[in-house]
């Protein structure tokens, strides 16, 4: 008897300890970001999900140029954008290209090639509107003569990023005297404090610059353009002993910088766009706060309620939601996953948190003249509904409210019923001509799955209510988009289109194996909507998922698409994204998908496929493919192929390659797929079902949610 209850106390503790809750700040504080040297690649950023501000070693944006072509000092907000003047009259209209579809003449928005005319009004409206830097914040140092002083100049750099409190910190000595700059971002408004000390400053030879960046209308835009000086104002339009506020006047917008400091400065303009505060050399500390806005009702201040709403925000964001611990895994690799793992919900938080789908470069800098690509939403939102944060997907998913009637116009346009979402587009829901982007058609169905995520979260009739309008009209183009093959009486999807895997021609390509299943699943959940709220089925609906093309299969694996009999020959069709992978990974069983064509599928793909010719995101949806698959050692290794794009940096960001130094559906990805390995899917109950069970990997999760 009393054999049994030494057992029985052991039981109990062993459980107990297996279910002790995580140390949440310890697990993220493991992870603290250290640069101990400048490094282009290597700069830091605060930011509050709808602004951000990149920092190098100085904590602040000191050397712009030696980052500009690594992870650059971006300053951003997703309300600041600008347009040049449209002074040549372009009609969005003239980019149109008629293609034959369906039997029928529909036009898509490209970038036209056929006249003078038509390539000017395309390259316009990519260019317009674009995302501004909205200023470059930076310290001045000078030498005891007077001169400025570079990069060269900052010794013994010891600089962290403590995630867990949002706060920068950056020690290092400039001409033999200390440093010590800490930096946060503003979670209530759109801009930073930071606090600087340094016997410099007594000796005047630490100073603020804050310059006024030009857009150059260029695909990537770093912030460092000041060209065209004349075409944009700045000035002074209040001053106080602490405070001023400055307007910057561009072509197509205006918006104001406020700044606040701490004891006794002057600001002055010093060249046009350039100003310079002085602090006075009574003091050897001071702080600053700046701020972004469209309007210039800046309320006063309070350093110290800004630091305590900073700590609250960052304390409440990781000891809410979901969290994961691979501490005690034997497994190597595991300590860098975890790193990525809170990496990326750092970045996420801070970049792509907003009320808008962001920029796959977030708020650092542009990529694609700063423009969102609605397919990969997907990837820059699911994973905060998974990990329990579904109030953040919420935001990004009502501007499709805003944005339906252009999206209608485009489905009306083109004589599909329902609404047709935009790929490439702008705040106001913007149809950008582009060649690859305006056949795509996997952005469509994203709003279903980022609206039933919501109602899984907190299933409510207000829910329904709310969002059944979005859902009804994005499934109605869905049915109209499929057209009946008249001879296999069957429903196609295409041509014209072009998969998520984008190697192939328009004019040619139909029923991709990916889209067909995403066609299926997004049908039977509007079906399951309009059964929720008591409402008949829709018969289109029925008619159209319950009689789709059948996923085309060639020697027991799943071609790309149909169209596409050499998708594993052609050496161009083994490149970029393997998203018949999504077909059973990113989604769920559909009914269409057989697993064990699946299965071959998957071993032929991770065998022969062109790893160094394919994207951030790639990866995860690998990984999630093999844990549906029952392989969690394939989705481990896949997580962490050692693939250039799959490279994440010191700084957590995705890199690629030489344009994208950062990719954030990357990051958006692990996130997602490591929800899947941790919660599962409905109907599996295996706790972390995708991680291997020999003993190599100790995982701990709470939080999450599964997946469908």
């Amino acid at each position: 008897m009393m054999k049994f209850f030494y057992i029985t106390v052991l039981l109990f503790c062993g459980s107990a300890l297996y279910a002790q809750k995580i140390d949440r700040k310890a697990l993220v504080e493991r992870h603290t970001v250290k640069i101990e040297h400048a490094d282009a690649l290597a700069s830091l950023t605060v930011g509050n999900g709808k602004f951000a501000m990149t920092v190098d070693v100085t904590g602040l944006q000191t050397f712009p140029d030696f980052y500009a072509e690594g992870v650059p000092l971006g300053t951003q907000a997703e309300w600041a954008w600008d347009s040049f003047k449209n002074t040549a009259g372009h009609q969005l209209e003239d980019s149109f290209k008629a293609y034959q579809q369906y039997g029928r003449t529909v036009t898509y928005a490209v970038q036209n090639n056929t006249s003078a005319k038509a390539k000017q009004a395309s390259d316009w409206f990519r260019q317009n509107k674009h995302r501004l830097q909205l200023g470059n914040l930076g310290f001045v140092f000078y030498d005891k003569l007077g001169k400025e002083l570079g990069i060269s100049a900052i010794k013994s750099i010891h600089q962290e990023l403590n995630m867990y409190t949002g706060t920068i910190s950056s020690l290092y000595e400039v001409d033999g005297e200390k440093v010590q700059v800490k930096t946060i971002a503003n979670q209530n408004e759109d801009g930073v404090l930071v606090s600087v000390q340094s016997a410099l400053i007594t000796k005047g030879r630490l100073k603020v610059r804050l310059k006024f960046p030009y857009p150059n209308g260029e695909w990537i835009d770093v912030g460092n353009y000041y060209g065209e000086a004349e075409k944009h104002q700045t000035q002074i339009v209040k001053k106080t002993i602490s405070t001023s506020s400055i307007k910057h006047q561009l072509q197509g917008s205006s918006y104001f910088t406020s700044l606040d400091w701490s004891g006794k400065a002057q600001l002055k303009e010093q060249n046009k766009h350039e100003f310079v505060l002085s602090p006075a050399t009574s003091i050897a500390s001071f702080e600053l706060s700046v701020r972004f806005s469209q309007t210039n009702d800046f309320k006063p201040i309070a350093f110290q309620e800004l630091k305590k709403s900073n700590l609250y925000a960052w304390e409440n964001f990781w000891q809410s939601g979901a969290t994961v611990d691979f501490s005690g895994s034997t497994d190597i690799r595991a300590k860098e996953l975890e790193r990525r793992v809170i990496l990326s919900q750092y970045l996420t938080k801070i970049q792509c948190a907003g009320n808008y789908p962001p920029q796959e470069t977030g708020l650092t800098y542009n990529s694609w003249f700063g423009k969102p690509h609605l397919e990969m939403h997907w990837w820059h939102a699911v994973h905060f509904a998974l990990w329990g944060r579904a109030d953040i997907l919420r935001k990004s998913t009502d501007w499709y409210f805003k944005v339906k009637d252009t999206a209608k116009a485009i489905a009306t346009r083109q004589g599909f019923d329902g609404v047709r979402w935009q790929k490439m587009t702008d705040n106001e829901g913007a149809e950008v001509p582009s060649s690859v982007g305006a056949m795509l058609i996997w952005q469509q169905p994203h709003p279903i799955t980022f609206i039933e995520l919501l109602y899984r979260d907190k299933p409510s009739d207000s829910i329904l209510h709310r969002y059944k309008d979005l859902v009804f009209a994005t499934a109605d183009f869905m049915a109209s988009f499929a057209h009946l093959n008249p001879k296999t009486k069957k429903y196609d999807l295409g041509p014209v289109l072009i998969p998520a895997q984008e190697r192939f021609k328009a004019e040619e390509t139909f029923n991709p194996t990916y889209e067909l299943c995403y066609w299926k699943w997004a049908l039977q959940t509007a079906q399951t909507w309009r059964k929720r709220l008591g409402l008949p089925e829709n018969e289109k609906w029925n008619m159209v998922m319950n009689n789709l093309a059948p996923l085309p299969v060639q020697n027991h694996v799943y071609l790309a698409t149909e169209s596409a009999i050499d998708s594993y020959t052609n050496p161009k069709y083994k490149t970029d994204h393997p998203s018949v992978l999504g077909a059973f990974g990113m989604l769920p069983q559909t009914g269409m998908v057989d697993t064990s064509i699946m299965k071959n599928t998957f071993e032929l793909i991770l065998k022969d496929w062109t790893w160094n010719d394919t994207w951030g995101w790639d990866f995860p949806m690998t990984a999630m493919t093999a844990t549906r698959l029952g392989m969690p050692n394939k989705a481990i290794d896949a997580l962490l192929m050692p693939i250039k794009t799959n490279t994440y940096l010191v700084n957590g960001h995705n890199y690629q390659d030489d344009r994208l130094r950062i990719y954030l559906p990357g990051n958006g990805g692990l996130l997602t797929a490591i929800a899947l390995m941790c919660a599962g899917w409905d109907g599996h109950e295996t706790p972390n079902i995708g991680f291997p069970k020999d003993g190599t990997w100790k995982v701990r999760s709470e939080g999450f949610k599964k997946m469908f």
